[in-house]
């Protein structure tokens, strides 16, 4: 039994086990990460942009004026941005039998996947998880789309020629596997594959395996997943939860007694505690506010806005900002909005219980319904005329390489009354600013991500008691810039196996029993042939019934012929 790791990004991982002659891939993240080495895509034309100049090799003899552009002594690559897919030449992926998606931000690679491997397998995926993610993907091919760039840059790629490149963009790894988005036919081809599940439904995988989703408490309809043989159990933890917020509580229970753990997803800010970034956001808001200045927070369209949104409606009267416009302007806002409101059966207890009295399980309802809360496909039409200012505006992309937050960074970030508050975590802030430089806008950093951190693993890991746990590597040592930080790894007996991108491991099952069926059309008496050392005895097997054999396995290797009667 083997894993192999196709993804180098812990948080949007993309495995795949082979088990019990059934070929599983476990998550399907796209490492979005890749785009902050391209310039920003602008809505409208950008005089600055347009004005940075080409990139020249110091001695002149490497010159990529048309393809990269210097900008506050960093290079950026002038095309659409590429993302970084799954590695496709560890293993032939069109013999993947079934892909297991864990939660909506794992699974924007399947386009690439499924409609371009020969893969002819399932997707299993919660309804949340898969209208979520559609989403998501919507938006992402929106974003693309809507900005066409006609040239497309592959020069810099060379091997010979990114060596001679300056900061960051010399040490992107992985280049040549880049590529660009998918279209909406392909993510509408790659999701008409997905069978939907629920939390605790049992799926067998040709009578071999039988799989099961277990709520994870991430976000709405992630999972967890179970892997089990008759004698076998493997679970796959990614991306979940102790918090209380939003989704159902993680079920623990579930993952006791595994032969092996598969860990991935854990915080990425390990330091940074959810409830302070909150707090933290919500004053540097009102600060801002109050001074006059406009607050700009790029984010995904699901997840945690709707954390977001539920602080601000407790936050809002008592900071005096009733009168304050709260903008959320994406191509998928309305229907993110509303499915927020109708999953109420993925919810906590406690949301759950709204939905009977009735009331709506999210506040965002109400600000919506006060005019306090407006929601917008883009900048342009109806948000044009009802647009004014301070105001505080949700959108994306993150990365602040795409999407309507670059016209907003663009129009706000000259002046130091405005700020952008970074709330999601999956790009360096830092990175993201690089092609706005100089920026006279105040930034602030409040990640907030609520999956579990390493004191947190090492609880549930020490209720749970794994055999064997696998993590990807990073989980092993502290942060680099945090190398007298034990605390910010795992430390278990026995130690965790690592992993890394185009690693193969073999996983240390101990195989002891396994489990036959005799149907009646066998003959009378059957011969099998095992590896033993001919001191044990033989085994019986009725008829239509099932019957625990011992696997013996010689340490000479002979070869034995064991009688099975029919009685």
């Amino acid at each position: 039994m083997k894993l192999y790791c196709l993804s180098g990004h812990p948080t949007l991982p993309c495995n795949v086990l082979k088990f019990k002659s059934t070929t599983i891939m476990l998550d399907c993240g796209l490492d979005t990460t890749s785009v902050l080495h391209f310039l920003p895509l602008p809505l409208v034309h950008s005089p600055r942009l347009s004005k940075l100049p080409g990139w020249i090799s110091k001695d002149g003899a490497v010159s990529l004026e048309k393809e990269l552009k210097e900008c506050a002594g960093r290079v950026f690559v002038d095309s659409l941005p590429e993302f970084c897919p799954p590695e496709r030449e560890l293993l032939d992926l069109s013999t993947i039998d079934v892909i297991l998606i864990s939660n909506y931000h794992c699974m924007m690679a399947l386009p690439y996947i499924t409609e371009h491997t020969g893969f002819t397998g399932t997707v299993y995926a919660t309804e949340p998880t898969l209208q979520i993610g559609r989403l998501l993907m919507e938006e992402l091919v929106n974003f693309m789309e809507r900005v066409p760039k006609a040239q497309s840059a592959t020069c810099w790629k060379n091997k010979e020629i990114q060596r001679l490149l300056p900061g960051p963009v010399k040490e992107a790894v992985e280049v040549w596997t880049w590529r660009r988005c998918y279209s909406m036919q392909e993510v509408n081809s790659a999701l008409s594959k997905v069978q939907l599940v629920g939390y605790s439904q049992k799926v067998e995988l040709f009578g071999a395996v039988q799989v099961t989703p277990l709520s994870s408490g991430y976000s709405l309809g992630s999972s967890n997943w179970i892997i089990q043989s008759h004698y076998e159990k493997v679970s796959y933890v990614s991306g979940s939860s102790l918090l209380t917020t939003h989704p159902q509580p993680m079920d623990q229970s579930s993952l006791k007694n595994s032969d092996v753990l598969i860990l991935t997803g854990l915080t990425q800010i390990p330091t940074a505690n959810p409830d302070g970034m909150l707090g933290e956001f919500c004053s540097n808001l009102a600060m801002t506010i109050r001074a006059g200045g406009n607050v700009l927070v790029p984010c995904y369209s699901s997840g945690v806005i709707y954390d977001l949104l539920e602080c601000l409606y407790q936050f809002i009267d008592s900071a005096n900002l009733g009168s304050t416009p709260f903008y959320f302007i994406s191509p998928v806002a309305n229907s993110s909005l509303e499915f927020s409101q109708i999953f109420a059966e993925w919810l906590c207890q406690n949301k759950q219980s709204k939905v009977y009295l009735p009331e709506p399980p999210f506040p965002h309802a109400e600000l919506i319904q006060t005019n306090k809360l407006k929601h917008y496909p883009g900048i342009h039409g109806d948000f044009s005329n009802e647009f004014r200012q301070p105001c505080v505006v949700f959108t994306g992309h993150p990365s602040l390489r795409f999407g309507d937050v670059v016209h907003f960074m663009e129009l706000w970030g000259k002046s130091s009354l405005n700020t952008v508050i970074f709330t999601e975590p999956d790009f360096s802030y830092l990175d993201a600013l690089a092609p706005y430089q100089p920026l006279a806008m105040k930034c602030v950093y409040c990640p907030i991500d609520t999956r579990l951190n390493f004191h947190q693993v090492a609880k549930l890991l020490k209720e749970v008691q794994p055999l064997h746990v696998v993590c990807p590597e990073q989980y092993t040592q502290p942060p680099p810039t945090q190398s007298h930080r034990s605390d910010l790894m795992l430390e278990l007996q026995p130690p965790p196996m690592p992993y890394r991108r185009c690693s193969v491991l073999g996983l240390p099952f101990r195989r002891r029993y396994e489990r036959i069926q005799l149907l009646p059309e066998h003959p009378c008496t059957l011969v099998m042939c095992l590896s033993c050392d001919g001191s044990e005895g033989g085994g019986v097997a009725r008829n239509r019934s099932w019957q625990t054999l011992p696997s013996w396995v010689s340490s000479q290797g002979a070869m034995t012929s064991i009688n099975f009667t029919s009685t």
